[in-house]
C-alpha cells in the first residue's frame, strides 16, 4: 500500500494525513521486527512492549483511516515521546563500545510534528516540536539513564544503531519530502485555478430544497472545477487554498455573478420564477470593505430580483468583528438580499448575536441529521434547533438527507424543507431546470386532481 495518494497532493492537510499514514506504517514496521527478534532470543517483557507499539501503530493507522486526523496525530506524538524515552532511558543505555541512538528519533519526530500541527494553536505548533527538539538535546549531550536489568547488550544495540538510523532518515526524508513539495503543488493549483477560472473549467451545480409536500422552492448553488489533466477536484481540496491565496474574492464574484445570471434567466419560467438561490460566500469574502458594493453590483449586472437570492454564511463567521458584519448584512437586507445560517449548531455563536442578524433561514448541519433515528442526542439537539428557528421566525432546511427515515423524523419534529442525496444530487444547471419543472408540475397536478376531488 502507498503511503502517497497521487490524487491527494492537492492540499497541505493530504498531505499530513499521508505523513500521519507513514508514520503509523513506520511503528508498525520497528514494532513487529523488534518483537520479533526479542521474541527469538527470549526477552518476553521488551517484546511484550514492541508489541503494543505495532498495536498502536495500527490503532492510528485505523483513526486515519476514519478521517480522524487530530486524534491519530495526539495519540502518534504522544506514544512516539515515551517510547522514544523509554528506549532511550531503559533499553538503549549508552556505553564506550556503543553510542545511543534512539534519541535520533526526537529530531525528526519533532520536525513532523511541527508540520502537521501547523494549523493548530501556538502552544501545540510549537511546543510540541520545542518538546522533542529539547528531549534530543538532552540525551545527546548526556549518558543519562536508569540502570535496569532490562538494557540490551552491546551485540544488540550495535546492530539497532544501524535501524534507528535508518529509521530516523526515513522520517526526516518524508517530512522533507512533503515540506518541499507543498509550496510548489500549492504554487501549482493556484495557478491552475486561475487559468481554469479563464478557461471556464468551473461551473456552478444546483441542488434541489424541496418541502415537505415535494416541491422544489429553492435550490442551492454548489461550485464544481473540472480540471482537463486531473479530472474533478473537490471544493474541499481547492477552496481553503483559494481562501489562503486570497484567489477567493475572484473566485466567489465569479460564482455569484453565474448564481446570478441563471437566476435573472430564471424569472421568464413560470416554473422556475419561484426559485429562492442560494450561494455560499466565505468568510474572507465578507470581510473585504466593499463585499456591499461588489453584490450591489452583481444584482444591477445582471438583473437578477434581489429578494430571490440568499447569501449562505457559515456560524464561525460569527465569531469575528461581529458588529461589522451585522452592518454589512443590513445594508443588503435593505435591497432585499436574504441570508441563510449554515452548518447550524457546529459552532459557538452566540444567542445575543444570531437574534440581531437578519437572517431568512437555519441549516441544520448534516453531522445532526445523518443520526437522528438512532441517536436520542442528535436527535434532541436537532429538535432544539428546529425550535429555535421557529421562534426567530426563520425558515429551517435540514440538509444531509439521504433516508426516507431521516426525513421523516425530522417532518415530525416540525422541519419543512429539506436538501440531500435522497432528494437529489446536485445537478448541472440545465438538468437542474428539468428536473424542478417535471417535480413542479407533477406537485401542481396532484393538487389540482386532489381539489377537484374534494369539490
Amino acid at each position: 500500500m502507498s503511503f502517497f495518494n497521487p490524487k491527494d497532493v492537492h492540499s497541505a492537510r493530504a498531505r499530513t494525513r499521508s505523513m500521519v499514514t507513514a508514520a503509523s506504517y513506520l511503528l508498525m514496521l520497528i514494532g513487529f521486527g523488534w518483537a520479533l527478534y526479542f521474541l527469538i532470543i527470549g526477552n518476553w517483557l521488551t517484546a511484550g512492549l514492541e508489541l503494543l507499539i505495532a498495536a498502536a501503530g495500527l490503532y492510528i493507522r485505523h483513526l486515519q483511516h476514519q478521517g480522524r486526523t487530530r486524534p491519530a496525530s495526539a495519540l502518534l506524538f504522544t506514544l512516539a515521546f515515551l517510547a522514544i524515552a523509554t528506549f532511550s532511558l531503559v533499553l538503549d543505555v549508552p556505553t564506550i563500545a556503543v553510542p545511543r541512538s534512539s534519541h535520533l528519533y526526537f529530531l525528526t519526530v519533532g520536525l513532523c510534528a511541527y508540520y502537521v500541527l501547523h494549523e493548530e494553536q501556538p502552544w501545540l505548533r510549537y511546543g510540541v516540536p520545542s518538546l522533542f527538539f529539547a528531549a534530543f538535546y538532552f540525551f545527546a549531550c548526556t549518558h543519562f539513564s536508569f540502570d535496569t536489568p532490562y538494557a540490551m547488550p552491546d551485540s544488540v544495540r550495535l546492530g539497532g544503531t544501524w535501524v534507528n538510523a535508518a529509521g530516523a532518515m526515513f522520517v526526516l526524508l518524508i517530512t522533507l519530502f512533503l515540506m518541499n513539495t507543498d509550496p510548489a503543488m500549492r504554487g501549482g493549483l493556484h495557478s491552475a485555478m486561475r487559468d481554469g477560472l479563464a478557461a471556464r473549467h468551473f461551473s456552478l451545480h444546483y441542488q434541489p430544497q424541496v418541502d415537505a409536500d415535494g416541491k422544489v422552492v429553492g435550490a442551492e448553488a454548489l461550485l464544481r472545477w473540472k480540471n482537463p489533466e486531473r479530472g474533478s477536484i473537490s471544493p474541499a481540496e481547492f477552496i481553503p487554498l483559494a481562501e489562503q491565496t486570497g484567489f477567493i474574492l475572484t473566485l466567489g464574484a465569479w460564482a455569484l455573478n453565474e448564481a446570478c445570471t441563471r437566476l435573472a434567466q430564471w424569472q421568464h419560467d413560470e416554473q422556475l420564477r419561484p426559485l429562492m438561490l442560494s450561494v455560499n460566500v466565505s468568510a474572507y469574502q465578507i470581510q473585504q470593505p466593499d463585499f456591499v458594493d461588489v453584490v450591489r453590483t452583481i444584482l444591477a449586472r445582471t438583473g437578477a430580483p434581489a429578494h430571490k437570492l440568499k447569501l449562505e454564511l457559515t456560524e464561525s463567521m460569527l465569531v469575528n468583528d461581529i458588529e461589522d458584519l451585522i452592518c454589512k448584512m443590513q445594508a443588503l437586507a435593505q435591497l432585499g438580499v436574504g441570508f441563510s445560517l449554515d452548518d447550524f449548531g457546529t459552532g459557538y455563536s452566540s444567542l445575543a448575536y444570531l437574534k440581531r442578524l437578519p437572517l431568512h433561514q437555519l441549516k441544520i448541519d448534516k453531522s445532526f441529521v445523518r443520526d437522528v433515528p438512532t441517536d436520542r442526542n442528535a436527535a434532541a439537539i436537532a429538535k432544539t434547533l428546529i425550535a429555535l428557528g421557529q421562534s426567530l421566525n426563520l425558515k429551517v432546511v435540514a440538509e444531509g438527507i439521504e433516508t426516507q427515515q431521516q426525513q421523516t423524523f425530522l417532518l415530525d419534529l416540525g422541519c419543512r424543507v429539506f436538501q440531500g442525496y435522497l432528494l437529489s444530487r446536485p445537478l448541472e444547471a440545465e438538468a437542474f431546470e428539468a428536473f424542478t419543472s417535471r417535480l413542479n408540475k407533477d406537485h401542481a397536478a396532484a393538487q389540482a386532481s386532489a381539489e377537484a376531488s374534494g369539490a
